[in-house]
């Protein structure tokens, strides 16, 4: 059976909900904070794994850096180069799964934004694309991964809720099972007279895994924060912020 991950129709469906305005507002102050936390200058070469339609991709290249964007999804790479050509911003996309992609020593930084990471049952897969992405940066590089940790996830779970957007109601319920490790989501989509249903896995992880898994893949040395300003990852933490340096 295909996984919700590998269905186009799923992430079509789901954009509204994914990429809503807010979404789009919050770039320009997150790239500032990247920029900081990564020590980054214009002109570096900056891997945006699983770009979606181009949210980073976009708003990196529109500050002078050099931007390979990727993705497995073909209509958000053809919204982000859409939007691209609009500005005349050059950017490069490419439509390839994060298993398999890899570009030998190109990168200064990789980023992979808005919980990217973890999606595959099988954790080897999941390793491989961190070692991936440590092939793919140049010795010094690093990798920021920005996620839902685990312990995050613990304070503010709720088993149900639900959103709207324009008209289409998102229903979600959660699980929690295989000892705190992975999340069970069933999402159904209202969308008029529609109904779509989607069962969204994956996996969630500690700071302590999440580092591991970075040193594991060939890091050398891994930094955990609590969001996008750099703040500790301690109780008060919103988010689990991962950058690891090859």
């Amino acid at each position: 059976m295909t996984s919700w991950h590998e269905r186009k129709d799923f992430w079509e469906r789901m954009s509204p909900f994914l990429f809503t305005e807010t979404h789009w507002g919050s770039v320009h102050e997150n790239v500032d904070c990247l920029i900081t936390l990564m020590g980054l200058q214009e002109e570096d070469a900056i891997l945006d794994l699983c770009c979606g339609p181009g949210r980073y991709s976009l708003e990196f290249a529109r500050r002078g850096f050099e931007v390979t964007g990727v993705d497995v999804t073909a209509s958000y790479l053809q919204e982000a180069r859409v939007q691209a050509e609009r500005e005349a911003l050059h950017i490069e996309f490419i439509e390839e799964d994060m298993r398999s992609f890899q570009k030998v020593e190109a990168f200064i930084a990789a980023i992979m934004m808005y919980t990217s990471f973890g999606y595959f049952e099988d954790p080897r897969e999941n390793l491989q694309v961190l070692v991936n992405v440590c092939e793919s940066l140049q010795d010094g590089g690093k990798l920021l991964i920005d996620l839902m940790g685990k312990e995050v996830l613990a304070r503010i779970f709720l088993e149900k809720g639900w959103e709207e957007q324009d008209g289409r109601y998102l229903l979600q319920e959660r699980k929690i099972s295989r000892n705190w490790s992975w999340i069970e989501n069933r999402w159904i989509l209202l969308d008029g007279s529609e109904y779509f249903e989607y069962e969204v896995c994956h996996w969630i992880y500690s700071a302590s895994e999440l580092a591991r898994m970075l040193q594991d893949a060939g890091f050398r040395t891994i930094q955990c924060y609590g969001n996008l300003a750099g703040s500790p990852y301690d109780h008060t933490a919103r988010r689990l912020v991962c950058v690891g340096q090859k």
